[in-house]
């Protein structure tokens, strides 16, 4: 069942056996492992069904180190962002999770062989069952065949396009599921626990309205994301004076992205063969397969460097008249999907810019495509004969990295404070040496491979140049990792292997916040794999879910598996939604 908390009719307690916090891919994935079965399950969610700019605010916060807005690479809304992702699928490679001796702090302590079975039962909950798991990479062969490059240096692996989006499938499945309650609007304001921090026992909820309420549970998920998880650990300090489960000062630390930037360009030579294969089009079927070029685990080791991929983008010349106008043609008749229109929400709130320039309308457009039919006939020609509709001008080489994991790189409270009265994040997001060399690194040996390939010359940006003291030219791919990181040793993380906070007896953390180390891999196959791994645990462990009885309050938010008769007034379902067709292409958003 999906309720409103924000509706005067819902009640304000609620007691359960597991409450998730966090409806996003996770948290979702979690949730669905329960539905039907015997324990009755909360999942928390701050935002709605849809996009809201007052809910979307709460993500704002500070940035102090590489630049990262926190508001604008989060997504507040039932499915989080996995209503946002691209769909790239693809699990780690063996290497990622290995201990490297020239990376500190490097390592999971699980292995691919370990993760490989909640890997394979992944497949289906990310829509792509039909496909073939290999270490690092899919079987199935990609539509169009990359280039061939010196296995110790470049190697392609290849990803699967999931149709997939978390808030879609998350409203059929646990909008029917007997034994779960999915509540909107509820705010997780702090974890309460009893007075020696080692059991949670309620959670504090509100609404930007101002209705408050609690949660309680013999168990707890942190679900929300490598952001959130850190902060609501931060913000629970009432008996933990320094956050909860955080002792040893680890809890927002190692935080990590997959930064992402031009590496240089590539001028000359035949680059269409070079490119056409990375470019996202031409898949097949509803979930097709897509090469994507990284360095191989063999130059990892010889450089010394971390992971890296790297793709060749074809940047048009200039685009003829008639062209761009049938372009924004089709670009104003095209209805925005679920994630794009997120999207912009976040941009829009993001950048808080002024008036947009006043589009020229429909008609205006339609005339501009009319005068320049040339121009089109043109581009048609070029499409019949399997080529680019513009002519490439040059190829950008775009790099995306693995990151060291890194002590004072982290996620901490802020003086300031969001509309619900807590203290708002601050992210010092911050590089290293290893960093550095990785990037250079890189731009130096695939640069070179790519234009080698393609008989054109390889120019390095101007700020990966030695001497150069630039600030890196790089963004953040909204992949949050490591702020509450796995390790069975408690000086080292802050859950250990089975997502359990170190210290806390019925408190776990799932999502990418306990990835030890990242390597390049778009991180939400691995999210799912392991949220799959933790409810498995869960399930294995009846005493962690037993109902603890007496000590909980007696007042309860009814749910179909445990309604009080004294109840005045019902809550007010939400109807679930049929999920919306697969795309058949990949969205908006860069696969991730």
């Amino acid at each position: 069942m999906i309720i409103d908390f924000a509706r005067p009719t819902t009640p304000a307690e609620m007691d359960v056996d597991l409450c998730i916090v966090g409806a996003g891919p996770a948290g979702i994935t979690l949730a669905r492992s329960f539905a039907g079965s015997a324990m009755t399950v909360c999942l928390l969610e701050s935002g709605g069904l849809d996009g809201e700019p007052d809910s979307q605010a709460l993500c704002r916060g500070v940035s102090t180190g590489l630049a990262l807005d926190p508001a604008a690479c989060r997504v507040r809304t039932f499915g989080g962002a996995g209503n946002a992702w691209g769909g790239g699928c693809i699990p780690l490679d063996p290497a990622d999770l290995t201990q490297r001796d020239w990376v500190p702090h490097s390592g999971w302590p699980l292995s691919f062989d370990a993760l490989a079975p909640y890997y394979e039962r992944a497949l289906d909950h990310c829509g792509i069952g039909q496909h073939r798991l290999a270490p690092g990479t899919f079987a199935t062969p990609p539509a169009r065949t990359p280039p061939g490059f010196d296995p110790d240096l470049l190697v392609n692996r290849t990803f699967i396009l999931s149709p997939v989006f978390f808030g879609e499938v998350g409203r059929e499945a646990l909008g029917q599921a007997p034994n779960i309650t999915v509540l909107l609007h509820a705010n997780a304001l702090e974890l309460e626990t009893d007075d020696t921090a080692r059991t949670v026992r309620a959670a504090r909820i509100g609404t930007l309205d101002g209705r408050r309420g609690r949660v309680h549970a013999r168990t707890w998920v942190l679900a929300c994301g490598g952001i959130e998880n850190a902060r609501l650990l931060l913000l629970s300090d009432a008996v933990a004076p320094r956050g909860l489960g955080n002792d040893r000062d680890l809890v927002g630390r190692y935080f990590m992205d997959h930064p992402s930037g031009s590496l240089g360009r590539i001028d000359g030579g035949v680059p269409d063969p070079l490119c056409r294969p990375y470019d996202r089009s031409g898949g097949q079927g509803a979930t097709p397969a897509f090469p994507e070029l990284g360095v191989s685990p063999v130059a990892a080791r010889r450089h010394r460097m971390l992971a890296a991929r790297v793709r060749p983008l074809a940047v048009e010349a200039e685009v003829p008249p008639g062209l761009h106008a049938l372009r924004r043609l089709r670009a104003a008749l095209h209805e925005p999907s679920c994630d794009e229109a997120l999207e912009g929400q976040m941009k829009a709130l993001a950048t808080e810019s002024g008036d947009m320039p006043a589009s020229p309308g429909i008609g205006g457009l339609a005339l501009g495509v009319a005068a320049g039919l040339g121009d089109v006939a043109r581009a048609v020609g070029r499409r019949l004969a399997g080529k680019r509709v513009v002519p490439t001008g040059h190829v950008d080489v775009v790099g995306f990295f693995e990151q060291a994991p890194n002590r004072d790189s982290r996620i901490t409270l802020d003086d300031r404070v969001d509309a619900l009265g807590q203290r708002c994040v601050r992210v010092d997001w911050q590089v290293t040496p290893l960093d550095w060399h990785t990037w250079r690194t890189t731009a130096t040996l695939a640069g070179n491979a790519l234009a080698r390939a393609c008989g054109g010359r390889f120019q390095r940006v101007d700020w990966l140049e030695p001497d150069s003291n630039a600030t890196p030219r790089l963004h953040g791919t909204s992949h949050h990792m490591g702020t509450t990181r796995m390790s069975d040793d408690p000086s080292t993380g802050v859950v250990d292997t089975d997502g359990k906070v170190h210290g806390v007896d019925n408190l776990y953390v799932a999502g990418s916040s306990v990835f030890p180390a990242g390597g390049w891999a778009f991180p939400t196959f691995t999210i799912v794999a392991m949220s799959l791994r933790l409810a498995e645990h869960l399930q294995r462990r009846p005493d962690a879910l037993a109902r603890a009885g007496a000590g909980h309050a007696a007042a309860t938010m009814p749910t179909p598996a445990h309604r009080p008769a004294a109840s005045p007034v019902p809550p007010d379902p939400i109807p679930a939604r049929t999920a919306v067709p697969a795309p058949g292409g990949p969205s908006s958003a860069p696969a991730q």
